[in-house]
């Protein structure tokens, strides 16, 4: 007689309740399966991220910073060079100054009418200078250089120099009345302020008091 040894089929005799609590309890629900190695280690990859993050915003304002300071030095630098190259001839310009002073002098010499009575030869002396002069001005336009005849206005420190006071009823106090010698500039620069005379107040007289020093005690 033959015993037959198989094993029954585990699905032949398994209740399908008792397998489905198996197969719960082989799987787990993925929520509940989280470790505290990988709490810790999430809360240490966040700390590492807000880390990094703090990093890359302070790379980034340091950034912007020297890109500005950059942007400032060039600038500058131009700005250094263009004043360079605007006040290169100051020196060399304040030494003509007195070339153009002394042609004045010349024409203003001799009056327009007697020019009229002078001889020919004085004639054409007179206009060369007066030519000379002219192109000695365009030059000096040329080169952003200016001449300072402040008559009839404010009195500026920073251009004019006072020389006297006049007592003038008829200009405002400060105003510039009358021009000893123009003065110049070069840009923004001062290169011979101009001396000037410039009107004071006239001290008014009070009312009554011809009277009263003339009237007896």
């Amino acid at each position: 007689m033959m015993i037959d040894t198989r094993k029954p089929a585990a699905h032949e005799d398994a209740d399908p309740r008792e397998e489905d609590a198996r197969r719960n309890e082989t799987d787990g629900d993925p929520g509940e399966a989280i470790s505290v190695d990988d709490l810790l280690r999430a809360g240490v990859d966040a700390d590492r991220e807000a880390s990094l993050r703090n990093e890359i915003a302070e790379l980034k304002d340091r950034l912007l910073r020297a890109m500005a300071d950059t942007e400032n030095v060039r600038r500058r630098a131009e700005r250094e060079k263009a004043e360079a190259t605007l006040y290169a001839a100051s020196n060399f310009a304040r030494d003509l100054l007195s070339v153009a002073d002394n042609m004045t002098r010349a024409l203003e010499a001799m009056p327009e009418k007697e020019r009229e009575r002078a001889d020919e030869a004085t004639r054409n002396l007179l206009a060369g200078i007066d030519l000379t002069y002219r192109e000695l001005m365009q030059v000096f336009e040329r080169y952003n250089i200016r001449r300072v005849d402040p008559l009839g206005e404010r009195f500026d420190p920073n251009f004019h120099q006072a020389m006297f006071e006049v007592p003038d009823p008829e200009a405002a106090p400060g105003t510039v009345v009358q021009v000893v010698q123009p003065g110049y500039r070069i840009g923004e620069r001062v290169l011979r302020p101009a001396l000037v005379g410039i009107a004071k107040a006239v001290p008014r007289q009070g009312p009554g008091r011809n009277d009263r020093a003339g009237s007896p005690s």
